[in-house]
């Protein structure tokens, strides 16, 4: 006990103790003042309120995992499948935090809420424990994380960000922590969370670099061979994850024409093609930025947002770099100061050059292999992790800092003014009628088939948008319209949802494989449906639900 007391008294844990309770304590804090603001609370949050739809995807993927091991129905595009089990195009490891939760204490409408809240409150309580910040550190870091409002929304929803946040977050501070103290051990948990992340989202690779360098640093060519093997098992398995348990999408989730070109122009038809896919990509990623600051286009915002933290980390580098050689001068010189000085800025620059590449080489990877609009939110997950990265540097950071944070007061708060991308979805009383209308009937409708699992008897094809076409196919609208796939958080626990293009039903129609289909009310589908007398569920101004006979 006497032991006990002196560690903690020595290293002052006491006081790392209230640190990082102060920092856990802010992510709740910041919802609950988002929610205040907004008249509302942390429980007024209703996901069939959300205009994400992914959110449904993976809400109700955990839904059956949690309750049946994996849904009992397929999950897909235009009725495509995993080879194996029934999940969609993103790797079920991305969400297993989710399914630990729902696993633990159950699964409801708030439970991935809930979660992504408790993440980030670990997230923040383990940056401090292990990094030790000051108390100037500590602020700064609550300012700019209080100013990053995609904290919040992603928070308050059913989306994975938050996991990647709270990761990549851990991930940084284990590895300042491992080079003020090295241990094995550490090294070993900094393979394991940037292997984990590369399963969840291959970019992630990037990650795996810092502990492979680390290793190389300590063991030499020992190191780096086991490196290269944890990169080949990693990538195995991610491979294999992505082959059997992944369902195709509508288009490919990452672009390689460019890596293609290599092979069938040759070398220099490779870089000019590659050379002009950059110069292409940038232009576009320009135009965004522009929108970013002129109307608050959140894609563009987020494009901003990443340029500035980039160039701060650069320029930290380069400054940092000019220090050590200074630093070094005056170690030959006899100066021992300068000595210890110059290890505590060689371990910050193993941070920030290897963070200032990554974010390098994802920008590449981004006008290369993305959608920009898609994969703009990538980025979120870097901005989130340089927030606590750059309060750690050992320097006068106070000007990178507020840089830093004016950008993120004027891109998300002040032009954060598309509901679409910002709006937290609180309960609207006449959605959660309808949803709970649905829930009632199709409870006592529909029920599992358990002879086959997964199968397509479970299946629901969600028409993913469709024409009004009233009572009869000669007077078909030319506007689209979206069929209120929200009404789907009401399917029972278990069934599948493929999400499917009109093309795709119509030129399939009579053959679909699925044993339901959710249409748009007064669509030109839901006519098709009617005459080929399919079997009507239940029907409302927004959705038809069909069993097809």
């Amino acid at each position: 006990m006497e032991r006990f007391q002196n560690w903690w008294k020595q290293e002052k844990r006491y006081l790392t103790m209230v640190k990082a309770v102060l920092l856990a304590l802010l992510p709740v804090v910041c919802c609950m003042v988002y929610c205040a603001m907004q008249g509302k609370s942390i429980g007024d949050v209703y996901l069939p309120c959300s205009e994400w739809n992914d959110e449904l995807f993976y809400f109700k993927q955990v839904e059956g995992i949690v309750n049946y091991g994996y849904p009992q129905g397929y999950f897909g595009f235009n009725e495509s499948h995993a080879l194996k089990l029934s999940f969609a195009a993103w790797s079920p490891v991305l969400v297993f935090p989710w399914i630990f939760w729902g696993v633990l204490f159950g699964w409801n409408m708030m439970s991935p809420v809930i979660c992504n809240i408790f993440l980030m409150t670990l997230a923040c309580f383990l940056f401090v424990w292990l990094v030790k910040p000051g108390w100037k550190q500590l602020g700064i870091t609550s300012l700019l994380f209080c100013l990053y409002t995609p904290f919040v929304r992603y928070m308050l929803s059913a989306m994975p960000e938050v996991i990647c946040f709270s990761l990549l977050i851990i991930f940084y501070s284990l590895a300042i922590n491992y080079l003020n103290r090295e241990r094995t051990v550490k090294l070993v948990i900094l393979f394991v969370l940037s292997g984990l992340f590369t399963l969840m989202r291959p970019y992630a690779l990037l990650f795996m670099l810092l502990p492979a360098y680390l290793w190389w640093k300590k063991s030499g060519w020992k190191g780096l061979a086991g490196s290269g093997a944890v990169f080949a098992v990693v990538l195995a398995v991610y491979a294999a994850i992505k082959h059997y348990l992944g369902a195709e999408y509508f288009a490919p989730l990452f672009f390689t024409d460019w890596v293609e070109a290599f092979f069938e122009q040759g070398l220099w038809g490779g870089i000019r093609f590659t050379a002009s896919k950059l110069y292409y990509m940038a232009t576009a990623f320009n135009s965004h930025v522009v929108q970013g600051f002129r109307t608050g286009l959140a894609s563009g915002a987020f494009f901003a947002g990443y340029l500035i933290m980039l160039v701060v980390f650069l320029g930290q580098c380069v400054k940092d770099r000019i220090s050590l050689g200074r630093l070094r001068r005056q170690v030959e010189s006899g100066g021992e100061s300068g000595r210890e000085r110059s290890g505590a800025l060689k371990k910050q620059m193993t941070i920030e050059i290897h963070f200032a590449f990554s974010l390098v080489a994802m920008l590449f990877a981004l006008l290369l292999m993305y959608k920009l609009t898609e994969g703009s939110k990538h980025l979120l997950t870097f901005l989130a992790a340089g927030i606590f990265i750059v309060s750690t540097l050992e320097t006068k950071f106070y000007k990178k800092a507020m840089v830093i944070g004016a950008a993120f007061a004027y891109f998300y708060s002040y032009m954060a003014i598309d509901p679409y991308d910002y709006q937290v979805p609180f309960a609207r009383e006449e959605r959660v009628a309808q949803v709970e209308s649905w829930r009632e009937t199709l409870t006592d409708t529909l029920t599992l088939n358990m002879a086959e699992t997964p199968s397509f008897e479970n299946s629901v094809i969600w028409l993913f948008r469709d024409q009004s076409a009233g009572e009869d196919l000669e007077n078909v609208s030319k506007e689209y319209k979206n069929v209120k796939w929200q009404l789907l958080y009401a399917l029972p626990e278990g069934f599948g949802i493929n999400c499917c293009e009109k093309e795709y039903i119509l030129e399939h129609f009579g053959e679909l494989q699925s044993r339901y289909i959710a249409v748009l009310a007064g669509g030109e589908v839901d006519v098709k449906c009617r005459e080929a007398g399919y079997t009507e569920w239940n029907r409302d101004e927004d959705m038809v639900l069909y069993q097809i006979n």
